[in-house]
């Protein structure tokens, strides 16, 4: 090894095990918030760090505190997270120590990281499979366009994410590693095994450890280490890497290292740890310490090094303790990117000869969007050339644009939302889809955890630009497993963008609109109304807007104004999706006493014109196909009866399914379960003889 390479190593380890020993000798002042740093894993994470370059993307876990270092970043950057402070490089006083998000042009790009043990594994792994696709497709590489240094600029990337070894049990690092396995992408996995969970051991927990685990995943290539011994490390990853770099395929170190201080600052190591001794026998410092010994360093050489260290992240320390907080203010910043479509677009009916279903406004939207933008790529479940998705909303797209660019998945529901974080990422912007409603709680994990935060807690770096499609409700006794509407879950996901589009034209606009928008997007389109087949949905067909027709989110649909009448009893029904078709067939024979306002999108929601309409007409209905109790649209009728009050007639009043746990497959029992037009017609009743 090369002596500056070695002196380098050890500097950071002394930085790194100076900070440790700072955070405890302060612990009062700094254990305001929680931390853990990397003491006993600092050997391998500066071994791997310091071989990055610029164009890789990195996925460090909250322990790897020495990998930031070796990437280039001073302690006192850290510091500022540490004590939340509003200078703090990653996410402006928002999340905790060594949760990084990086976006430098001489540095590896990190994205947002969670607290959610392991959850980094599948943007991680999206990253990489973004990466393959841009090389198959040959779209430059931006980041290593932007590189400073002419010496690493040719490299090809990898993406490289860190995890403990106790985070490989979770199910969606299954998901992970089976895509990198099956599509051979360029990812590095670094398991840092130090034998714990927090007080659990391997031993009650694991049955078997890491390497051992990837042996079941044909294609992933797994190495075990001695992460505690640097040059070793050290020599090792430089392999591996340049592997990754020259053959594009993905492989799995597990490095054994020992935990030499507590879980976190919140849970200390003294409460549980019966294997202290055992672990500070494989202290990875004496071991660099007598390496550099070795290699020819003297005891004056090694000192100084180790004083400069300490004296760096005092200095450090002082000054980050005299930074700024954030302010009230601060809070409300970065929630969104902000997005260029703020206004309706574009020919919404040109002529034409014949409307069109509903599917095929999207299929059309997409199709245009792939055509124009190579960035763009759509896959799912079932999507691929030989079925074009469950419902054809895909059909023919893999043979217009190749099985690269449209591909089924396995079935993995997480991968297929998480994937999307490092798929935006590395400056692609997907389509995905979940194939039913029913079937989108296994990816919430990943919506939740990854998606909707990374814009927020990345203090506005990394929005996630993506479109998540999914067909939903109740259609032809789908059964108990096809039908649900979930609209209230997602609604209460702050972070993402929802549309619940009743008709074609809106479908196209808004999926246009949702392209455009940097941030994540859910598209519920109801199954029903894809082809019109439920009677009374006719209205969903449309003349196909124009191909730069765009319809802005948070802009409702009032579908039947009417003018204000004190002699009459009016009322506005407020609806979306299926809803819109029953409250217009409802209406039928009273249209000029009621106004219908189709929300169109559920977040953003149009408050104005909702309440605008209330007030005019003093009764409200809310029409939704969710069962009532707990739902988005009893929140809904809160709203407005709070800001509505003294305008208001009668109690707002709102009709959606029974409140049973699944819709029955029978079709008596369906009907019985949903809305009709019927239903909304004696609610209409009700509400005007109030």
């Amino acid at each position: 090894m090369k002596k500056e390479t070695l002196q380098k190593g050890f500097s950071l380890l002394c930085t790194a095990k100076a900070m440790t020993t700072l955070y405890e000798d302060n612990f009062k002042q700094v254990s305001k918030y929680v931390h853990a740093t990397s003491r006993g894993h600092e050997a391998i994470q500066c071994a791997l760090g310091m071989q990055l370059v610029p164009q890789d993307y990195a996925f460090p876990y909250y322990r790897d505190d020495a990998m930031l270092l070796s990437i280039g970043m001073r302690p006192y950057d850290l510091m500022l997270q540490l004590l939340a402070k509003k200078d703090d490089p990653f996410s402006g006083g928002r999340t905790y120590y060594c949760h990084p998000s990086l976006k430098e042009a001489d540095k590896p790009k990190i994205p947002h990281q969670s607290s959610a043990t392991g959850m980094q594994t599948i943007p991680a792994t999206g990253a990489a499979m973004g990466m393959k696709y841009k090389e198959v497709q040959g779209i430059e590489d931006q980041a290593a366009k932007n590189s400073p240094f002419d010496e690493t600029r040719d490299l090809k990337p990898i993406t490289v994410c860190s995890l403990g070894d106790a985070s490989v049990t979770e199910g969606e690092i299954a998901e992970a590693f089976q895509m990198a396995a099956l599509k051979q992408l360029p990812i590095l996995y670094l398991v840092q095994d130090n034998g714990w969970d927090i007080s659990a051991n391997a031993a009650e927990t694991r049955a078997q450890n890491a390497a051992e685990y990837a042996e079941g995943f044909k294609g992933l290539d797994a190495i075990s280490i001695d992460g505690a011994n640097f040059i070793e490390s050290y020599e090792t990853l430089e392999k591996v890497i340049k592997t990754i770099r020259e053959e594009r395929r993905p492989i799995l170190v597990h490095a054994k290292v020992p935990l030499l201080n507590h879980h976190t600052s919140g849970v200390r190591m003294e409460w549980y740890r019966d294997d202290l001794e055992e672990a500070r026998s494989r202290d990875p410092y004496p071991v660099i310490k007598q390496q550099l010994v070795d290699n020819g360093f003297s005891a004056e050489a090694i000192s100084t090094i180790e004083k400069d260290a300490i004296t760096q992240v005092k200095a450090d320390f002082e000054e980050a303790l005299k930074a700024e907080d954030p302010t009230p203010a601060d809070l409300f910043t970065h929630d969104f990117a902000p997005t260029p479509i703020t206004s309706e677009q574009g020919e919404r009916s040109p002529e034409r000869e014949d409307k069109v279903v509903m599917v095929d406004c999207a299929l059309f939207a997409v199709e245009e969007i792939m055509r124009k933008d190579k960035e763009c790529l759509l896959y799912g479940q079932d999507v691929g050339g030989r079925l074009g998705g469950v419902f054809r909303e895909a059909a023919t797209l893999a043979q217009k644009f190749g099985d690269d660019r449209v591909f089924n998945t396995p079935i993995q529901e997480a991968f297929i939302v998480g994937s999307t974080v490092g798929m935006s990422a590395v400056g692609l912007k997907p389509i995905v889809e979940v194939q039913f409603a029913d079937y989108i709680w296994p990816g919430l994990n990943q919506l939740f955890t990854e998606v909707s935060r990374s814009c927020y807690l990345s203090n506005g770096k990394w929005p996630v630009s993506m479109i998540l499609r999914v067909p939903i409700g109740a259609y032809g006794s789908g059964g108990p497993y096809h039908s649900s509407s979930v609209e209230s879950v997602l609604t209460n996901i702050r972070g993402i963008k929802i549309a619940y589009p009743s008709n074609g034209a809106d479908l196209k606009g808004l999926m246009k609109a949702a392209y455009l928008d940097p941030n994540p997007v859910v598209i519920l389109e109801h199954k029903g109304l894809y082809w019109s087949k439920v009677p009374g949905t006719k209205g969903a067909t449309s003349v196909e807007p124009s191909e730069d027709y765009v319809l802005p989110f948070g802009k409702a649909n009032v579908l039947q104004e009417i003018w204000k009448q004190d002699e009459k009893e009016t009322m506005t029904m407020i609806t979306y999706g299926m809803g819109t078709h029953w409250a217009m067939n409802a209406s039928e024979g009273q249209r000029e006493n009621i106004e219908i306002i189709d929300l169109r999108t559920l977040f953003p929601l149009d408050e104005e014109a909702i309440i605008t309409s209330v007030k005019k007409t003093g009764k409200c209905l809310v029409v939704t196909e969710e069962p009532v109790n707990n739902s988005f649209a009893r929140a809904l009728c809160g709203m407005i009866q709070e800001k509505c009050f003294k305008y208001l007639d009668a109690p707002v009043m709102i009709i959606g399914s029974e409140n049973m746990p699944a819709i029955p497959l029978n079709s008596i029992l369906e009907q019985t379960m949903i809305p009709s037009t019927e239903k909304v017609k004696a609610k209409i009743a009700e509400l005007m003889n109030y």
